[in-house]
This record gives C-alpha cells, sequence and structure tokens, in this order.
C-alpha cells in the first residue's frame, strides 16, 4: 500500500505543479488581454477556477500523505506512547469513515444524470471533466489515509 500511494504522491507533485503553471499562464493572459489589448478573454476566470480547485483536491490529499493536515495535538502530548498509538488509529477510523461517504456520494453525484448534461458557462464543457476533481482528490487521500493506518497499526507511524 505504501508503494501505491509513494507513487500516487509522485504523480500528484507532477500535476498540481503542471496545474499551477497552467493557472499562472492563463491568470497572466488574462490580465495581459484584458489591460494591454482591451479584449478580455471571457473563459480565463473559469478555467482559473477549475484549475484552483483541482490544485486544491491535489494539495489536500498530499497534506494527509505527509501528514502535514491542521491539527491539535496538545492532548496527544500528554498520553503515554501505547494510548496516543491507539488514539492515532481511531482518528484514522474515523477520518476513513469519512472519506468513504465523500468518496460514495461524489460518485453518485458525478455519475448522476444532472452532472452528465451540464456545461460551463464560458468554454461549454462538459462540468463533469471539472467536478472530477472532487471523487479523484479524495480517493487519493483516501489511499494516502489508508497507507498511513497501515503503518499506524504496524506501530511504524505514530511518530
Amino acid at each position: 500500500m505504501k508503494a501505491v500511494s509513494d507513487a500516487i504522491a509522485s504523480f500528484e507533485k507532477k500535476l498540481a505543479m503542471a496545474l499551477m503553471f497552467a493557472m499562472a499562464v492563463v491568470v497572466v493572459l488574462a490580465v495581459f488581454f484584458r489591460y494591454v489589448l482591451n479584449n478580455p478573454l471571457v473563459w480565463a476566470g473559469e478555467v482559473s477556477i477549475f484549475l484552483l480547485v483541482a490544485i486544491t483536491f491535489l494539495g489536500g490529499s498530499l497534506g494527509l500523505k505527509y501528514k502535514a493536515q491542521a491539527s491539535v495535538t496538545i492532548v496527544l502530548e500528554f498520553i503515554p506512547e501505547g494510548v496516543k498509538r491507539w488514539v492515532l488509529i481511531l482518528g484514522h477510523v474515523f477520518m476513513l469513515i469519512f472519506m468513504f461517504v465523500f468518496l460514495y456520494y461524489s460518485f453518485k453525484w458525478i455519475l448522476s444524470p444532472n452532472v452528465a448534461v451540464q456545461k460551463s458557462s464560458a468554454m461549454l464543457l462538459p462540468m463533469w471533466i471539472p467536478y472530477s476533481a472532487v471523487p479523484v482528490g479524495l480517493l487519493f487521500a483516501t489511499i494516502h489515509l489508508s497507507s498511513n493506518f497501515l503503518d499506524l497499526v504496524r506501530g511504524e507511524g505514530s511518530k
């Protein structure tokens, strides 16, 4: 599971860099066309938003992979190591349940007939494409969480 998580993280990093570069280019072009050429790009705002959403879900997934999410650790600092491990395992169980519920509903949402007919306003892009960032990001996050959970169960990840 760790190898799969590591491979996905490597892919996510490269994809996030490409998407951030693309977003920077789109924003610079939008500013240039609007203020220099007085001919705004009508699609630039929409593309920027879609790219930002995708980057956000990839970044959230990577945050879970590297345990960089925001957390309150004051309680964990004052409990014994053995208890700390069980508290972390229980926390991961709750996070995994949360992820599975959201994964289920996000896939159900993407595959719904309503989403199949929606198009974006500026580019007329099928909305299932940008909406797919949600279940893909959640799937990657679930894989990373599962890997971290297995490390905890094996006694490798409580540090």
